[in-house]
């Protein structure tokens, strides 16, 4: 550890250079994980504050709640519990005069369950008429305040925002809560059409009846549209970004190793181990790493304090945990490359030349 100070002090043009290197991909993979779990999120706000375990839905509808439909006869041996709550959904635009449209999805939800009684209210109250609507708390910071009028879907009928819900998107859109009735008249489904699909939340809950099919909750978020797709991508620029971080620091080091081959020669012939210089190299990769990475939190910190609210970014601890000590392992690994050269230093020859 000596040795790695000495010389990182000694020459701090050029390993200022690698620490550059090293803060500029550690950002890039927190910025990139930030926004990896802020999209996820979105994705699935709603379905994580109902605490859902499985959700029944039609077994034709491929995993869709858009594309579900539950009539009477499907439901007419359905237990329906505190736990359970049937729901209907319909992609909307919301509209008022001088204020910008919103793309949105409307859940119709029953007052008697949980989904309705539960929502996290961060102004005004819950809609009890079918002429009101709760929506998500976003509808504020595009200028929408208690009491609007809004219209759904370009009808002609005005329904009156009376709350503002907090974490309510579902599929990155938007919620707005309405009645069942609300949601019947604006989806224009048959008479027989009770619901769009039912949520639970018992990890035992099942129910198949009829066109009627219960799936777990999960496998319905990886049905999501683009969810998966988007993680996986994600995911792969992070990986690639690790194997970069890899490549500059087993790079940096050897080629700074090859530089320092006569001094470790010379070294070795004053009676230092070889253990000594190998620790001093993976010491020296460790240093440089952390302080990139310290860098990296921090400005990652300061970034996510000043980006608005409408960026999907969610910085955590698990993300800045995990990616510090990727960056390590990916750091250590890359001073192991060069520590070859370091075992074959020949003192004699070196000191020789």
């Amino acid at each position: 550890m000596f040795l790695a100070l000495k010389e990182i002090k000694h020459e701090k043009l050029r390993y200022g250079l690698i620490i550059l290197m090293i803060f500029l991909i550690s950002y890039l993979i927190f910025m990139l994980s930030s926004l990896a779990v802020g999209l996820a999120s979105q994705n699935t706000q709603a379905i994580k504050g109902w605490k859902a375990q499985k959700i029944v839905l039609n077994k034709n509808a491929n995993v869709s709640l858009s594309q579900s439909i539950l009539t009477k006869n499907d439901l007419k041996d359905a237990k329906i519990g505190k736990n359970e709550a049937v729901i209907g959904q319909l992609g909307i635009v919301a509209k008022k005069k001088g204020k910008t449209s919103i793309s949105a999805q409307f859940l119709g939800v029953k007052k008697d369950q949980f989904i309705y009684q539960d929502q996290d209210l961060v102004a005004g109250k819950k809609a009890k008429t079918n002429n009101q609507v709760t929506v998500d708390s976003s509808f504020r910071d595009k200028g929408y305040r208690l009491g609007d009028k809004i219209t759904l879907n370009g009808s002609k009928k005005k329904y009156t925002i009376v709350g503002f819900a907090n974490n309510a998107k579902i599929n990155i859109a938007p919620i707005v809560y309405g009645s069942m009735k609300t949601w019947k008249k604006l989806r224009m489904v048959a008479p027989n059409v009770a619901a769009a699909a039912i949520i639970s939340k018992k990890s035992n809950y099942k129910f198949n009846h009829a066109d009627a099919k219960t799936y777990p909750i999960k496998t319905f978020i990886n049905k999501l549209p683009g969810y998966t797709a988007q993680n996986l991508t994600f995911e792969l620029m992070i990986g690639f970004l690790f194997v970069i971080s890899l490549i500059v620091i087993a790079v940096f080091l050897y080629i700074l190793t090859m530089q320092k081959m006569h001094n470790f020669a010379v070294m070795r012939a004053q009676g230092i181990p070889s253990k000594t210089l190998v620790g001093a190299t993976i010491s020296q990769s460790v240093i440089l790493v952390v302080i990139g990475v310290v860098i990296a939190i921090i400005l990652m910190w300061l970034t996510d304090l000043a980006l608005p609210s409408a960026v999907p970014m969610t910085f955590t601890p698990t993300i800045m945990i995990s990616g510090s000590l990727g960056m390590l392992v990916m750091g250590i690994i890359g001073s192991l490359i060069p520590i070859k050269s370091i075992l074959k230093v020949d003192p004699a020859k070196a000191i020789g030349e």
